[in-house]
């Protein structure tokens, strides 16, 4: 449809102000860019940071408007380069936010073809032992309180996840993936890697959040489930080594003390063969 037919549609007046489709639509768009924006930036250090240069903007056009050459030649420096600064300090959520958009945009298309596969190539029962798995191990280690770490990998590679690892590549089972994070094994400090299909890596070390929203009680775990998924579409699930309650992280965000119905929604939702 040719967009030049919704340039006379007038939606409604206020006054001499005439509103029509595209005006309405452009407010929209830029409200959810600010939404997503500041849902992106709150409870970090970055929110702060934002503020700050908010701020300086703010002092930079009053002084300018005041006629205050000094002051305005120094901020009119800061200003002149802002754009620049900005993406150098947001860099990370920068980086975060383009991943949601992709990952929010693509997420129909990956499901559809996902179903389409398993139908297709006969891979739902597979799929299906894998989820029954991966829930054995995470309520029995929740039962034992035994600290765990679980990232589903998605689409993206070792190297995308961690620089440190422990290469595996073998079956999935309840059985190792327990015997993993035995307070014993060398390796239980790490978090476990699953992608296509298996156990990928151990021992893998994650960035650690930074976010000011966490509660108080999540540990180190909780902080490096979140921190990975700040920074790429993988998802990740923490059993507390104190409460053996289990969490699930995506996006940022972290849900905590899942119940079991609520887990085996989550595993069946984003593992992927």
């Amino acid at each position: 449809m040719d967009p030049a037919l919704f340039d006379g549609i007038l939606l409604f007046q206020i006054g001499f102000l005439e509103v029509s489709f595209w005006d309405v639509l452009d407010v929209s768009i830029v409200a959810y860019l600010m939404y997503r924006i500041y849902m992106l930036l709150k409870g970090s250090i970055a929110f702060n940071i934002f503020i700050g240069v908010l701020i300086l903007y703010l002092v930079y056009g009053l002084v300018d408007a005041l006629k205050m050459e000094m002051l305005s030649v120094i901020l009119g420096e800061f200003v002149s380069v802002g754009f620049i600064i900005i993406i150098i300090i947001f860099q990370p959520e920068v980086r975060r936010f383009l991943l949601i958009l992709g990952n929010t945009t693509l997420q129909g298309r990956t499901n559809f073809l996902r179903r389409w596969l398993d139908k297709s190539l006969g891979n739902s029962e597979e799929r299906q032992a894998h989820v029954v798995e991966i829930k054995s191990a995470l309520l029995r280690m929740s039962k034992e309180k035994t600290g765990a770490l679980l990232v589903f990998a998605k689409s993206l590679t070792l190297q995308n996840i961690s620089n440190t690892y422990v290469e595996v590549d073998a079956r999935i089972t309840a059985g190792l993936l327990e015997s993993i994070f035995n307070k014993e094994s060398p390796l239980h400090d790490g978090a476990v890697v699953l992608g296509k299909g298996r156990i990928l890596a151990a021992g893998c070390i994650l960035p650690v959040s930074e976010s000011m929203e966490l509660p108080p009680s999540a540990g180190l775990r909780h902080r490096a489930a979140v921190g990975i998924t700040e920074r790429t579409i993988a998802v990740a699930f923490v059993v507390s080594e104190e409460t053996g309650a289990i969490s699930f992280a995506a996006q940022g965000k972290i849900e905590m003390a899942l119940s079991e119905s609520r887990l085996t929604e989550l595993i069946n939702q984003h593992y992927e063969v």
